[in-house]
């Protein structure tokens, strides 16, 4: 499996009133690394909308593990995974590079979603992923 990384710097205005990344701007973290993932192994997020495929997310576990704080390096992975016909996982961490901790594991699951609202993942997505 293999592991796509991204790099940020944590903004002042993405901590809350204690000094730290408020939880919910992790999200915020995780889906922009899926979505260079995405671009990176050749798959257009908004092309895929525009051709009436939504991808979309149907279930996220989040395990904080320690604290970002205003200016700290990290880096969030992204690996990908098959979980069923109709679901797709992507197992990410954020890691801060000063000293390599992992604040955060997490795993998003997700599915493709038809015009009419059924599942269907496109032909070769999977296989362009997982490569």
């Amino acid at each position: 499996m293999s592991v796509f990384s991204v790099e940020f710097k944590v903004r002042d205005y993405e901590c809350d009133m204690q000094g730290i990344v408020n939880n919910g701007v992790y999200f915020n973290y995780l889906e922009h690394a899926r979505h260079e993932f995405l671009l990176a192994k050749g798959v257009d997020f908004a092309q895929l909308a525009r051709d009436g495929v939504n991808l979309v997310v149907v279930r996220s576990e989040m395990d904080y593990k320690a604290s970002l704080t205003s200016g700290d390096r990290f880096v969030v992975t992204v690996a990908f995974e098959a979980v069923s016909r109709v679901r797709f996982g992507f197992r990410q961490r954020v890691v801060r590079l000063a000293d390599d901790k992992v604040v955060l594991e997490g795993l998003v699951i997700g599915t493709a979603i038809n015009e009419r609202g059924r599942p269907a993942i496109p032909d070769t997505f999977v296989e362009r992923l997982a490569g």
